[in-house]
């Protein structure tokens, strides 16, 4: 099995993809999202304007649109706990910012997902070539991104987040 190595940024590896690309977000909390002021103001009421994109899109954004305007698509899958945690509603208001780039999203309550057998960490899946690994402690910091190339393990990844993708409901389905 090869080692994880330090990843390009995920807006570089999204823009080389040529097949479906996803990720599965499994965190119930963001100790620097929850503590931040993004959440805050989201939880006072205040609410994006999605026709000013400066304030919030980046590179990855950008990455995204790029990629689904040449029809690869980009999903992203949460699966998340009942009731949702402050992070959680952060994170369900702040996707109309993916959808806006072209990202299909989908949720999944962990009620839902048993029988499903979920990465141990949060990945995302390239060309069914690379999965990237990101890692983060129990809090929900942030810690490291690592990239994996074992063609075993890319696909038992991918395989998941199939299987995650198919039982999850589309994000303008899901309600909060």
């Amino acid at each position: 099995m090869s080692q994880p190595q330090s990843p390009l940024p995920s807006a570089e590896l999204i823009m080389t993809c040529e097949r479906p690309t996803g990720s599965v977000g499994t965190r119930d909390m963001d100790g620097a999202a929850e503590d931040g002021a993004a959440c805050a103001a989201l939880f006072a009421g205040e609410r994006n304007d999605l026709a000013d994109r400066e304030p919030r899109w980046n590179d990855l954004h950008s990455a995204i649109a790029a990629t689904v305007g040449r029809a690869v698509s980009v999903r992203r899958m949460r699966v998340v706990s009942e009731p949702g945690t402050g992070y959680f509603r952060f994170e369900h208001a702040c996707t109309a910012q993916n959808l806006a780039a072209g990202e299909e999203v989908r949720w999944l309550t962990r009620r839902r997902a048993r029988g499903l057998l979920f990465p141990a960490s949060d990945p995302w899946t390239f060309d069914d070539r690379l999965v990237r690994y990101s890692i983060f402690s129990g809090p929900g910091a942030f810690v490291e991104d690592l990239l994996g190339e074992d063609p075993a393990t890319v696909k038992s990844y991918a395989d998941a987040c199939g299987l995650i993708w198919k039982r999850a409901t589309p994000h303008d389905e899901f309600t909060v």
